[in-house]
């Protein structure tokens, strides 16, 4: 496209500890020309999530990271501009986690899984939602509460990191299995919309002096289901209080973004596990990437029947997508954190 240029955010260095905007660096390129069966996307929204922290490091993981100079990885949704496929037209929407942290991209329909790209209807919500609610945080919320936890009515369901992405829906979803919810979260501001979507209980470990403590008060027969979405101290002081059979899913450990690749150092809870007869699943979304369109159709008739809400938090211009991925390491966002690109 004449006199139009592609910025992009590569990846310059592989943090050790906690990422820095040193971390990456902009670039500028002719925006690229879609090949046989491909399309040409501009993106409208991009988004930030915690797996992408395992993604800038050389070491094994569950998928291939983010090479040295290469395009930071990430997902979006935008507005075709060219198409090569037959199933795509000019002004379809697009959303794909192939995106990356850049303004155009070429994709590929046909690739199946999370790398590739699935047509969003602007009827059903804004588009954006794509990447929170309606995409893979609503899908993991769905999946990893009701297919790994596997909730009963009556019981108690504790939720960290309970207003961000995931976890403000992994609570409303558990209210509607008939469950109790508890939040924990790091802000008062977070905690009341907490409550205002249905938790039941909140916790702010920022301020209670005996975490463990604080979770028995707010659970006295114990934790049924723990969503870990943080480890780290609050993984400590939920493991300490879990009831007879209870499920651990293992979601996620933004508590320990600043020592990724180093051995979580904590409490072992071997004893726990004996006496309370628990078990502790480690849970990637992926896994269940085939089933998608169960969630998505079930959190639109909630959405619909205004049985869930969600918050986002926007930061505008393609020049901040590094200031949004600290903001969410550093738990500094108010739920779904994205950026607009203008």
């Amino acid at each position: 496209m004449q006199n139009v240029v592609n910025r992009r955010w590569l990846l310059a260095s592989y943090p050790k500890g906690l990422p820095s905007p040193q971390n990456w660096t902009m670039d500028a390129q002719p925006v690229p020309d879609p090949g046989p069966g491909q399309i040409l996307v501009k993106a409208k929204w991009l988004s930030v999530d915690p797996y992408m922290r395992g993604r800038m490091s050389p070491s094994a993981n569950y998928t291939k990271g983010v090479g040295l100079g290469e395009v930071m990885q990430g997902g979006g949704v935008g507005e075709i501009v060219a198409s090569n496929h037959p199933a795509w037209k000019t002004g379809d929407i697009a959303e794909s986690m192939s995106f990356g942290w850049q303004e155009w991209s070429v994709l590929t329909p046909d690739i199946f899984g999370p790398a590739g790209v699935n047509k969003i209807d602007p009827k059903l919500a804004p588009i954006e939602s794509s990447l929170s609610w309606l995409g893979m945080p609503g899908v993991t919320a769905y999946f990893g509460l009701l297919d790994v936890g596997r909730p009963r009515p009556g019981e108690t369901v504790v939720v960290s990191a309970a207003s961000g992405a995931v976890g403000q829906l992994v609570g409303q979803i558990a209210k509607l299995a008939g469950c109790r919810a508890v939040a924990i979260a790091g802000g008062d501001h977070k905690l009341q919309w907490c409550r205002e979507i249905g938790f039941d209980a909140a916790i702010n470990y920022k301020k209670v002096a005996d975490l463990a403590a604080a979770v028995k008060q707010a659970c006295p027969q114990g934790v049924d289901v723990f969503f870990d979405n943080t480890a780290g101290p609050i993984h400590d002081a939920v493991m300490k209080n879990l009831s007879i059979g209870a499920r651990a899913v293992i979601c996620g450990r933004v508590a320990l973004a600043d020592r990724f690749g180093e051995p979580d150092i904590g409490e072992r809870f071997m004893g726990q596990l004996i006496v309370s007869r628990a078990s502790v699943h480690g849970f990637l979304v992926f896994d269940w990437w085939h089933k998608r369109n169960e969630a998505l159709q079930r959190l639109v008739a909630w959405q619909q029947a205004g049985k869930i809400h969600f918050k986002e938090d926007v930061l505008n211009g393609i020049e901040r997508m590094p200031e949004a991925f600290l903001r969410l390491l550093q738990g500094k966002n108010f739920g779904k954190q994205i950026v607009k690109i203008s």
